[in-house]
This record gives structure tokens, C-alpha cells and sequence, in this order.
């Protein structure tokens, strides 16, 4: 049985932080350094980019980011698998072997192919697929668009085979975020493909370390635990032959590794306990966290089960023009005075009609009885959208300068005119694997086929945890206070949705949290997802609740109005909001 391997994250989106790898490279014994540079927004970011220089359509910054460890990782036989090539894993391998040649050192490189759809789309809809949102259940020909990006999310058996035929370095497209670990743990400890729970274990672990600093004390709800403010050091995972695993960090870096942390980390986009991959279904209500010491964590007993026949697909179309202007309201009437700015606005315009959509937010940052400017100030936020780039452009922003002397007094705004941006519309559906080739090229530069794990036997899967009797209990007398004197939280986005992990740290909170947090309460307390659908989804093992508030985030944080686009602080907010918790609950 081969020891664990040690894995290391450098990097958690496509601009993070460029030091992460040299300072990984430089404090910590890895076998192999894993990033993770794409997400729905970055795939229509790097069409863009590749719309105006073909050669392009890859993350840049990994370039810089290997080139300040190519030597090391030559010298100390640490292998690099990231999915930086995004839209062009062809041009991306090129440049790493440039690299590489100019250090003068000796390193393979091996790429994935296959996820990328648009050469085969037309053929695809021609056949009858029908591309099916997952979110709406709407049919992309029913709305007559057509996509500009569209990739299938690959596991990791690409990556496993490059690693076994020799590669260094694997560059991939667009596979899942835990498939990169995936596909080192099978390589490594030679997996079969129905070792589920070995497998699960690695998509466990990969979920939680492809956010990089998140897992080490970054976005942590717990401030008081977060004793060590420098900034984290990058995770690690020393992953098992048997899939179990410890997340720990580089000795002597800033934040913290603690089963909070990881906690959080597992919350982190999520919808159900049944987490589904395209080589495994990871059931993440069946794992256990324990400490393993001082900034170690240790995570078991992860179950897996067959994964389904179909791939997760992230389309991206071009939706229209959008333009958004900030007038500041101050002092007394606020709602009289934004009332009067949108009606005098729209009679310059003509009306609201003739945009596609009009989007007014009324911002109260405003006290009464201030002591500041700050404090008498509130924002009203319009943004306009239009198929008609014109329609939206200086025409919209320059008839809102046109308020300053004319409408309501103290006018200003918190930008000039500005120019209309074009926006794009995440599309996620689904389509069955079999019309999906994954391809590695390899170092050699021979291509194999790689095929998609089909397995139709069923395989039971027990949730573990505490199970919780519904009876009522009288936790004595309550208190109105902030959810989060006894709650921890973390929240984020998957296309138009948005999550928020709610957990807690005993048994007696949990019993509480989990029969007085229902749906019906959640949205009394969250008043913006009224008319929205709300699922919610008990973890008993982590004492968590997991609330996925579908369309919360209308089309995807590409062309959402929100000023929190990808709901970063929507559990924050969550924990201010006050509720009856009972006093013996709270230490």
C-alpha cells in the first residue's frame, strides 16, 4: 500500500494570489502542486480573450506562477496538473513547454481534450439534444440564442492516465474542481474505477482545497478562532490509499486549519449531501472530521456510489449590453427623493419600455440622527439591460448627469457617465456522457481515448450523524439575538443560485438549529427570496443545514444586478439576522 500523497493548491481562481505556488514550492514537501483557475465567469472571460487573439483562451497567470518553479519542481520531482488551459489546453501545453525549454530543464507535458463542445454543438442540437436548463427547465432552441462557450466538466481519469504515462506537468479544460485531486489519487494509489469510496474521498478532498486560502482561515465566519491574521498558507491534503485524508497547511503560515474551517469548506456551493462528479457521487453526509493536531484536520469514512450517465454542461451566451449608474441620496426623504429620480429619469428616456429590463435598487446606507456625512447618505443603484448596445450606452448615463441641477436637491453620483458592457448568461444543463470524448494527448504526443466510468448498480449509501427525533423540546427561555451567536456560515453561487452552510458546534445547538431553522422560517428572515424556490438540506455528521435559494442570483453573477454578484456575504447576513434563540444556548 503506497503512503499518502501530499497534495498543495496554489491557487483558487484565475487571479489569485501569483506568490501562492513559490511560497508552496518554498515551505512545504508536496509530491504534486494542483490550481484551480476556472469557473462559470472565467470560461466566457477567456472567449472573450480568445475572440480577440485566437492563440489566447488560457490563464495567463499560471504561466508566471510555473515559471518561478519550474527548477524546483525539475529538481524535486513535484508534478503540476492545474485546468489553467481552459478554452485552449493545446496553446496552453505549447507555452508551458517554452517555459520549461528556456529553463533548461527536462519536464513532460501532457494535455486534456474533449470538454470543449462548440465544434461538435450544431451537430449535437441536430440530433435532438435539447440542452435543458437545469435551474428553469426551459430549452435552449426555445429561446433562439447561441452560445458562445459550451464544456462538458471531465473527471479525473485523464489526468490519472497522463500521470501514469510519464507527464510532469498536465494541463486540462474544464473539469470539475476535484477532479484534478481525483486524478492524482488514482494515479498514485492505483484505483480502480469502482473504488467509490476511495473516490469520493478524493473529490472530498479535492472540494475542499481547490479554494485555496478558504480551507486555511480566508472567509472563516468564527473571527475570534481566527487568532493568526497574516495570510493563510495554502492548503494541503495528504491523501490516503483509502481515501480518508488530512487538510493541514505549511508549517509556520498565517490562518488557520481547524474542523471549522474545513467545515466551511464542504459547505461551499453545495446543494445536497449526495455530491455528484463524473467519476464518483461523494455522499458527504456519511464523513467524519476530527483534529489531527495542531492545524491538521482529519476527514474518514467518505462513502461513494456509481455516478450518473450525464455530464454537467456550462454554457455561456452573450446576453445584451448593460449600463449602471449610482445617484447618492442624502439626508431627510430619501424614498420621496429616489422616487422622484426615477420618474424624472424615464421621462427622459422615454420610459422604462423600451430597455429589455430596468433594475432599480434603493440602497438604505442612511441613519437617522447622523453624525457623519457617511451616515446621512443612501445609494439609488440603475442598471438598465438591451439586446441594442445604443439603447444603453452614453444616452442612458448622460440623461442621469442631466438630474444634477433639475430633480431632487443634494444630487451627485458616485461615477461620471459610463459606457455600456456587454454581459453574458450562464446556461447550465446536462448531456449523456457517452457523446462526450475525453482525449489525452500525451508527452509523447500520442492521443488516448479515455472512457467514462458506466456503472448502473445501485449501491445503498447510509447517511452516519446523530439522527434527531422530531418531538418537541422546550429549550426554556429565549432571547431575541443575531443568528449568529450560535451559528457559523458560509455561502457562494453555482450560476444563478445561491447557498449558505449554516452549522454549529454541539449537539444540543444542532437539535435546536435544525428543528427551528425550516424553510418557512428561512424565508421570513431572508425576505429576498420571496417567490423563490428554497431547498434545504440537512448534514446531521457536521451539524450543518445547507439553504440553496434557486434563482436568487438571476442568470448567473455574468449578468446579475446584484451588488453581491456571487453571494460571498449573503451567509454573513444570515448570521446578523436576529431570531428567538434560547438563552442556555448561548455561552
Amino acid at each position: 500500500m503506497s503512503r499518502a500523497v501530499r497534495i498543495g493548491n496554489a491557487s483558487a481562481f484565475y487571479g489569485d494570489r501569483l506568490a501562492a505556488m513559490r511560497q508552496l514550492v518554498d515551505t512545504a514537501e508536496l509530491d504534486v502542486i494542483t490550481g484551480d483557475y476556472l469557473a462559470e465567469l472565467t470560461m466566457l472571460i477567456l472567449w472573450k480573450a480568445r475572440h480577440k487573439n485566437p492563440e489566447s483562451g488560457y490563464a495567463r497567470t499560471f504561466l508566471t506562477q510555473f515559471q518561478q518553479v519550474v527548477a524546483a519542481c525539475a529538481e524535486r520531482g513535484i508534478k503540476v496538473v492545474v485546468n489553467a488551459g481552459g478554452l485552449n489546453p493545446t496553446g496552453m501545453a505549447d507555452a508551458v513547454r517554452t517555459i520549461i525549454a528556456e529553463a533548461g530543464v527536462e519536464l513532460t507535458v501532457a494535455h486534456i481534450e474533449g470538454d470543449d463542445l462548440m465544434p461538435h454543438l450544431a451537430q449535437l442540437r441536430a440530433a435532438g439534444e435539447q440542452f435543458v436548463n437545469l435551474d428553469t427547465g426551459v430549452k435552449l432552441d426555445d429561446i433562439g440564442v447561441q452560445p458562445v462557450s459550451a464544456n462538458a466538466y471531465l473527471g479525473g481519469w485523464g489526468i490519472a492516465a497522463a500521470l501514469a504515462r510519464g507527464a510532469d506537468v498536465v494541463i486540462t479544460g474544464r473539469v470539475t474542481d476535484a477532479a484534478l485531486v481525483v486524478g492524482v489519487g488514482a494515479w498514485w494509489h492505483g484505483w480502480d474505477r469502482r473504488d467509490y469510496d476511495a473516490l469520493a474521498g478524493a473529490v472530498a478532498a479535492g472540494h475542499i482545497i481547490e479554494c485555496g486560502p478558504q480551507a486555511t482561515g480566508g472567509n472563516y465566519s468564527q473571527l475570534d478562532e481566527i487568532t493568526d491574521r497574516r495570510y493563510p498558507g495554502s492548503p494541503i491534503v495528504e491523501l490516503a490509499h483509502d481515501g480518508s485524508f488530512v487538510i493541514t497547511k505549511p508549517a509556520g503560515s498565517g490562518g488557520l486549519v481547524c474542523p471549522g474551517t474545513v467545515t466551511a469548506q464542504l459547505l461551499y456551493e453545495v446543494g445536497r449531501p449526495e455530491y455528484v462528479n463524473p467519476d464518483v457521487v461523494a455522499h458527504f453526509d456519511t464523513l467524519t472530521i476530527t483534529a489531527d493536531g495542531t492545524d491538521r484536520v482529519r476527514v474518514a469514512s467518505t462513502k461513494g456510489s456509481a455516478p450518473p450517465p450525464l455530464l454537467k454542461v456550462a454554457m455561456n451566451y452573450i446576453g445584451g449590453y448593460r449600463n449602471t449608474m449610482t445617484m447618492v441620496l442624502t439626508g431627510l426623504d430619501i424614498e420621496d427623493k429616489a422616487t422622484w429620480a426615477i420618474d424624472e429619469l424615464f421621462e427622459i428616456l422615454g420610459g422604462t419600455d423600451r430597455f429589455d429590463e430596468v433594475d432599480v435598487q434603493l440602497l438604505r446606507y442612511d441613519k437617522p440622527d447622523p453624525r457623519s456625512v457617511v451616515d446621512a447618505t443612501a445609494h439609488l443603484r440603475v442598471t438598465v439591460k438591451d439586446r441594442d448596445r445604443t439603447a444603453v450606452d452614453r444616452a442612458f448615463s448622460n440623461a442621469v448627469i442631466e438630474l444634477a441641477v433639475a430633480g431632487y436637491p443634494g444630487f451627485h453620483t458616485t461615477t461620471p457617465p459610463t459606457s455600456a458592457t456587454e454581459f453574458g448568461v450562464y446556461w447550465p444543463t446536462v448531456l449523456p456522457a457517452h457523446l462526450v470524448e475525453q482525449v489525452v494527448v500525451h508527452h509523447t504526443g500520442e492521443r488516448e481515448i479515455i472512457p467514462h466510468t458506466s456503472d448502473s448498480s445501485e449501491r445503498p449509501v447510509a447517511a452516519t450523524g446523530n439522527s434527531l427525533s422530531d418531538r418537541h423540546v422546550d429549550y426554556g427561555p429565549t432571547t431575541r439575538r443575531p443568528l449568529g451567536d450560535v451559528v457559523a456560515a458560509r455561502s457562494g453561487d453555482k450560476g444563478g443560485n445561491a447557498n449558505v452552510g449554516l452549522w454549529t458546534d454541539s449537539p444540543e445547538r444542532w437539535e435546536w438549529l435544525r428543528s427551528h431553522l425550516t424553510v418557512d422560517r428561512f424565508c421570513a428572515l431572508v425576505p429576498e427570496s420571496a417567490g423563490l424556490s428554497v431547498h434545504r438540506y440537512e448534514f446531521p455528521n457536521l451539524k450543518a443545514l445547507n439553504f440553496v435559494i434557486t434563482g436568487f442570483l438571476g442568470e448567473g453573477v455574468a449578468s446579475c444586478t446584484k451588488t453581491d454578484p456571487q453571494a460571498k456575504g449573503l451567509g454573513e447576513y444570515v448570521r446578523a439576522l436576529h431570531t428567538d434563540i434560547p438563552d442556555k444556548l448561548v455561552s
